[in-house]
């Protein structure tokens, strides 16, 4: 009887975490796990017509009936873990001198290194997706197809726990953290792209032998 109790306390718990909707003011507090809680919330898909049209992230986050926290999670909250996944707030974010726009982006916290994954911007994520062995076109209109075709492609960005800055998560960088790995290295190096696809292949790795 007793462990029957403790196994239906623990599902009860389970389910308690999996429903759970956190808000964080800022990077601090998210490093820190210091969040107020929610249960209004609701996690929106925005459409490619949308995101082509007006920019911006993939999700909207809004406060069912409640216009002043819808407010809040547009302009001001930093990021949102909702059902135990998180989504970090674009507006908050840079890249070099470009800006990823309104909404949230899903990431993925590995200790102190969050990761989101958001369209491919400047050059060198633009070019990132790109199969070596591709043929290129060159000048301005080789680039102004490169970028309509972009509208749908997503990389992965690094925030720096630090300085909160945005860092572009490609085989460099995936190298360096999959260190203690050279099978796994070994395997980066052969893929094609550093699309958000391959790189969250290498990220759900570390999340398995990190934690």
């Amino acid at each position: 009887m007793k462990r029957l109790l403790v196994i239906g306390l623990c599902l009860l718990c389970a389910q308690w975490c999996a429903g759970q909707q956190l808000m964080y003011a800022n990077l601090d507090d998210l490093l820190a796990d210091r969040a107020d809680t929610a249960t209004t919330l609701r996690v929106l898909h925005r459409t490619k017509k949308q995101i082509y049209t007006l920019g911006g992230a993939d999700y909207r986050i809004v406060a069912n009936e409640n216009s002043g926290l819808s407010r809040y999670l547009k302009s001001r909250c930093y990021a949102v873990r909702i059902d135990g996944q998180l989504y970090v707030n674009c507006k908050k974010m840079r890249y070099e001198r470009y800006r990823f726009g309104r909404w949230y982006a899903p990431a993925v916290r590995l200790g102190d290194h969050i990761f989101f994954q958001a369209q491919p911007l400047g050059q060198l994520a633009a070019s990132s997706l790109v199969p070596v062995d591709a043929v290129r076109l060159g000048g301005e209109f080789g680039n102004a197809i490169a970028v309509s075709n972009l509208v749908n492609d997503r990389v992965y960005y690094e925030i720096d726990a630090a300085t909160g800055r945005c860092t572009f998560l490609g085989k460099t960088r995936m190298h360096e953290l999959l260190a203690p790995w050279p099978d796994k290295q070994a395997e980066l190096a052969g893929e094609p792209t550093e699309s958000a696809a391959i790189m969250l292949k290498y990220l759900f790795f570390l999340r398995q032998h990190m934690e």
